[in-house]
């Protein structure tokens, strides 16, 4: 089976991640369903769109909107699937909804998105952890590269136009490419920034 304009995905392994081994025991993080931080947001392709052109092909691993694997309850208490769902562990996906893909175990990121991993806050005076609006580019639009900007550029970017993903263990904002404001020179103290809990 295949769709006109949707992608055909599956979980990559469960539709959550809320849980986490610790001396070989499961313990749960999380039991609510409508919490979107612990959806999972990783997903293998079935099946590509059979219209229009996309560099994502059958069998990739995607990086996909918090929405799709989401369960919510209705105004009764019914739970019910998002939208996406379709049946069993299939689900559909616009492609605006899917932010990256891996191909031989490289990250790569779709046209119109970036991935920044933040910066470590070297402000001692500041309560902030990282570095507001400020970044290192890890998985790029490849638009972005005819900008004079490459993979591990430093870059500053909108307010509000960040949103965090955990890709292979290492917190990253993803940021669309027309929200990067500009490019930095780094100054050589500049350490990047991922919590332990990523």
């Amino acid at each position: 089976m295949k769709s006109v304009t949707s992608f055909i995905i599956k979980p990559k392994e469960t539709r959550y991640n809320n849980t986490k081994k610790i001396d070989g025991k499961s313990l749960i993080l999380n039991t609510e369903i409508f919490t979107h931080q612990n959806v999972s947001r990783n997903a293998v392709v079935l099946e590509i769109p059979n219209v229009g052109s996309t560099e994502i092909m059958k069998g990739d691993e995607v990086i996909v909107h918090h929405n799709v694997f989401r369960r919510w309850k209705d105004i009764k208490g019914k739970e019910k699937n998002s939208k996406s769902f379709y049946k069993e562990d299939m689900y559909f996906v616009m492609p605006d909804q899917v932010f990256a893909y891996k191909r031989n175990g490289v990250w790569r990121s779709v046209k119109g998105y970036n991935f920044v991993q933040p910066l470590e806050n070297k402000d001692m005076f500041s309560m902030d952890k990282e570095t507001p609006l400020m970044g290192v580019i890890k998985h790029i639009d490849p638009d972005l590269m005819d900008q004079d900007v490459y993979l591990n550029s430093l870059v500053g970017f909108r307010p509000n136009s960040e949103y965090e993903f955990i890709i292979d263990g290492q917190r990253l904002y993803r940021v669309p490419t027309n929200s990067i404001t500009i490019k930095y020179e780094y100054q050589g103290n500049e350490k990047e920034y991922n919590p332990s809990w990523a």
